[in-house]
């Protein structure tokens, strides 16, 4: 039993960070290489969503399966359940705060005739891409120190 928890545990970080990090240096670079700044934003519009869905398995599946393991080996990561717990946190808060939020300004953006207002929203949805760019380093950073913690295989999960 433990070593399905250990697995889904190890499975569940390298797909969440994984992605975090296939999207901010492959997938997002690439997408606004190739297409126009509207299209580009489309695609990455379309792609969010389920990268949030992906963050808050991930994030969930990683919590579970250390608290579980934590009770069954009696030994209580409590740094690492805060990281998780924190990072779980933000990616929730990300996905279905901020990200709403953007999606929101950046259609108002697309339908604003007055092109004072259009500058207005162009300015809240930059304010509001960096909030998110900020938060998604601060999960990447504690991912990171969640699987070098996990590094000495004698630690619990």
């Amino acid at each position: 039993m433990i070593i399905i928890l250990r697995f889904l545990h190890l499975l569940s970080l390298v797909v969440w960070i994984g992605g975090m990090i296939f999207l901010v240096v492959i997938g997002a670079p690439s997408i606004f290489k190739v297409l126009p700044r509207e299209s580009a934003g489309d695609v990455l519009g379309d792609i969010f969503p389920k990268y949030w869905i992906m963050g808050y398995i991930c994030g969930g599946t990683a919590l579970f399966t250390v608290i579980l393991s934590s009770f069954k080996e009696r030994l209580y990561p409590w740094g690492k359940i805060g990281l998780l717990v924190l990072m779980t946190a933000l990616t929730l808060y990300l996905g279905l705060a901020v990200a709403s939020k953007a999606r929101e300004v950046r259609l108002q953006i697309r339908t604003a005739e007055d092109t004072t207002i259009k500058e207005t929203l162009k300015k809240e949805f930059k304010r509001l891409h960096m909030k998110s760019v900020g938060l998604n380093i601060v999960i990447l950073i504690c991912g990171l120190i969640v699987l070098f913690l996990m590094a000495d295989n004698k630690a619990p999960l």
